[in-house]
């Protein structure tokens, strides 16, 4: 499995959502699993399947963290550096004839483009890691491929 980058309240936030569906999400389940079996007949009882299903999306998701959090590698600020993009590097880029935008680079599993974090898995991500200010870097996309500046890392 590959190593999944995390900063620290990235971190806090999956251990939080952990454990709540250990606790507070699989209690609601186990309820309405419990008042679903009262109402009779189970083979046509849509409330039973509805919640087996969420119990097992439920249970998938609690799997996925546990690993997730068990694997993660902590994004260390203090050894960041403004020479080169490294995960966890706040990055200020330009494409030709566009504004500049500010990215920061961030494991995949707290990547949101809309507020400016983006995977180092992702293609942009990707291309700018070790890169140093003032360089063009090349990025390869599904789309097409299109050069951006980098003109600032923090």
């Amino acid at each position: 499995m590959p190593t999944s980058f995390l900063t620290r309240e990235g971190y806090a936030k999956l251990q939080d959502e952990l454990d709540y569906l250990r606790t507070k999400k699989r209690e609601e389940i186990a309820q309405r699993l419990h008042e679903a079996m009262e109402g009779g007949e189970l083979i046509e009882n849509a409330e039973y399947e509805a919640a087996k299903n969420e119990q097992a999306f439920v249970e998938g998701r609690i799997k996925e963290l546990e690993i997730l959090l068990a694997t993660a590698r902590l994004i260390d600020d203090s050894q960041k550096s403004s020479d080169s993009v490294q995960v966890g590097s706040t990055v200020t880029i330009q494409e030709e004839g566009m504004d500049a935008e500010v990215y920061t680079i961030v494991g995949a599993a707290e990547a949101d483009p809309a507020m400016g974090r983006i995977s180092n898995e992702s293609p942009l991500g990707r291309s700018l890691l070790n890169k140093k200010p003032g360089e063009k870097v090349l990025v390869e996309a599904p789309q097409g491929a299109f050069t951006v500046q980098l003109i600032k890392v923090e």
